[in-house]
């Protein structure tokens, strides 16, 4: 009987050997894996599309009527304040001028003549010899001469500055970027004064319009540090700062935007109004910014870490429930401002940190976070190791892989 027992209990013992080697699932190793705190550049950004154009352009026209004669300018000619750009037949105008002069000759005759007419009929009116109508009359005569000649002044005034506006001259220094007009072309400045040339004040100065989208025109601001792109220059990157922000939106196809209009130093001339630029505005940044995968801000310990490590957490309840962060608010939002003006926006948030074979969580302020990394204001050191992800080695027929820490969406490898 007692050999029986023992075989038995030597057989179950064997069953459980065969078990534990051979067919007992193994337990699975998690691997945690951190990183570093470390400083560098952090930026958040708005992107629009836009145009190159000049910071200030002149239309040029002429204010009378007539042929175009001469024409001194032409396109892309750098041309002066006061330089002759153009000008039209002066024959009618000329003529005019001197009609008038004739008119004015003539009227001031006429006064001489009443002026004296006018003395003598005084001098006879004063010792009783004329009556008081001879003596009005004369006066009346006398003051029609004098009106007679500011007017015909006033006419020649005119004539003369018609017969001025022929000479057509630049208004700026700057570019002749348009001639509407040719020699010979007849322009009649009756309703409207017809452009003939546009003038660009200063091509090294350009300036881009682009259009902010209403979802992102509340982070732009003056001054604003701008970088952009043009089609013919696809490797130099240009820049500039945003000089004004405009109130009136534009509305097209149900999309409001407002228009930007930032500068652009164009000193090496490459820069050419109309160009489509392709922009980039800096709304936030920092260049020595602590900072940290943005990931591991959502990370979260689950219960296979509690078999391997210690985990130690000072979360409160509401942020146990996937709630990785909220508003800095009160004092303590005043003193983060206080020690770091320059950030718009800070949260509080919390991380795990491995110390050992403890996972801590810690509460950090966060600042600038452009969903790849995140800026630290307070909470963690250089020497501190974030956790980031949390993977798990699985054997499969004899072939190791990442566990939890992949990806779902990742295309699988096929079995045969």
């Amino acid at each position: 009987m007692n050999k029986k027992v023992l075989i038995i209990i030597l057989i179950v013992v064997a069953v459980l050997a065969v078990w534990f080697f051979f067919f007992r699932k193994k337990e699975k190793p998690v691997i945690v894996e951190t990183e570093k705190p470390k400083y560098g550049h952090i930026y958040t950004s708005v992107t629009a599309t836009g145009y190159v154009q000049p910071v200030d352009t002149v239309a040029v026209g002429t204010q009378v009527s007539g042929t175009l004669k001469y024409i001194y300018a032409d396109f892309n000619s750098t041309v002066k304040k006061g330089q002759l750009i153009a000008e039209l037949d002066k024959v009618l105008l000329q003529a005019e001028v001197d009609r008038n002069k004739g008119t004015l000759a003539s009227a001031q005759s006429q006064l001489i003549y009443q002026e004296a007419q006018f003395k003598r009929e005084k001098q006879l009116y004063d010792v009783g010899a004329v009556s008081k109508a001879d003596y009005d009359n004369a006066n009346y005569l006398y003051q029609a001469a004098k009106a007679s000649v500011e007017s015909a002044r006033a006419s020649l005034a005119t004539a003369q500055r018609n017969l001025f506006f022929t000479e057509i001259y630049s208004p700026i220094d700057g570019v002749v970027l348009s001639r509407s007009v040719s020699v010979g072309q007849t322009v009649a400045a009756s309703f409207s004064t017809p452009t003939l040339f546009i003038l660009a004040k200063d091509i090294t100065k350009m300036q881009v319009q682009a259009n902010v989208d209403e979802a992102d025109i509340g982070n732009v601001k003056d001054s604003q540090r701008v970088s952009f792109t043009v089609d013919a220059y696809l490797e130099d990157e240009f820049s500039g700062r945003v000089e004004e922000i405009r109130l009136k939106p534009t509305v097209s196809s149900n999309v409001v935007t407002y228009t930007t209009i930032i500068s652009a130093p164009n000193e090496n001339m490459k820069l050419k109004p109309g160009m489509t630029a392709t922009v980039t505005i800096y709304t936030a940044e920092k260049y020595h910014a602590l900072l940290i995968p943005a990931k591991a801000l959502m990370f979260k310990p689950d219960s296979a870490m509690a078999k391997n490590f210690k985990v130690v957490s000072i979360a409160p309840a509401a942020a146990e429930k996937h709630k990785s962060s909220k508003p800095v608010t009160g004092g303590e939002q005043d003193t983060v401002r206080r020690q770091h003006a320059d950030t718009s926006k800070v949260t509080a948030s919390y991380v795990w940190v491995k110390q050992g074979d403890t996972l801590l969580q810690k509460k950090v302020i966060i600042g600038l976070n452009d969903n790849t990394r995140a800026e630290v204001i307070s909470g963690l050191t250089e020497n501190d190791d974030v956790i980031t992800a949390m993977t798990q080695e699985v054997e499969s027929k004899g072939t190791k892989t990442t566990g939890s820490g992949g990806s779902p969406f990742m295309p699988q490898r096929r079995r045969r």
